[in-house]
């Protein structure tokens, strides 16, 4: 068994930094102002938006927000620490609060954020949904994708196999359209989904192995925890 150096561990959370840092610094160097590849899709989706799509994309933007997010962050939590849905081993409760305060401190980390390079949203004439707070990074799009990949990682932990992975595979195919309705309602750029995704990968990419480590330390799959 190769052992990797502990530096190791911070190669995708200092990827996706940089490339977050990077697109903040191109959102500032225009102080917000949207560019091509933003404009373009914000004006085909305000062309585009019939009354029932429009509708269904508001329902699938709710994932993102209210308690859907930490529902699935504690319940990813609460399979990988080993729990199941009547029975659970100790650690399970402790692994599924962890995952909630993961979350819950991302969400805080992406408001100062977004508060400290508050980027204005596209004009609200344009907009088939409520909105509030400034644009960058999206706050739907982190916290449905913050929320997705604790949820996949449960799902992987208790059924690593084909549903497991199929399970895992909706649950990131449900947080990329959470981001899509951003754009297509009219209440976000493309580049404001893209740095939700960007912060949510940082953050989990930096946060999940210790979590996970953690899990493998005080309990096991199947609800059964280690003896010292």
């Amino acid at each position: 068994m190769t052992l990797r150096p502990p530096w190791s561990r911070l190669v995708w959370p200092a990827a996706f930094a940089l490339a977050f840092c990077l697109l903040a610094w191109l959102v500032l160097a225009r102080h917000g102002t949207p560019y091509g590849f933003d404009t373009g899709p914000h004006r085909w989706s305000v062309a585009h938006r019939p009354q029932g799509a429009a509708a269904a994309a508001r329902a699938v933007t709710g994932i993102g927000t209210g308690p859907w997010p930490y529902l699935a962050a504690a319940l990813g939590g609460w399979l990988a620490g080993g729990g199941r849905l009547r029975t659970a081993g100790r650690a399970a409760p402790r692994v599924a609060v962890l995952a909630v305060l993961v979350l819950l401190a991302g969400q805080a980390l992406r408001t100062l954020l977004a508060a400290a390079l508050h980027r204005a949203r596209p004009p609200a004439a344009d907009w088939v949904a409520h909105a509030s707070g400034h644009a960058f990074p999206s706050g739907h799009t982190a916290s449905s994708a913050m929320a997705a990949a604790l949820l996949a990682w449960g799902l992987l932990r208790a059924r690593p196999d084909a549903r497991g992975r199929a399970a895992a595979a909706l649950c990131g195919l449900l947080a990329l359209a959470v981001g899509c309705t951003r754009v297509y309602l009219g209440v976000h750029w493309p580049s404001d989904v893209l740095g939700g995704w960007l912060f949510a990968a940082c953050w989990l990419t930096a946060l999940l192995p210790p979590l996970a480590a953690y899990a493998d330390r005080t309990g096991r799959p199947d609800g059964q925890t280690d003896t010292p």
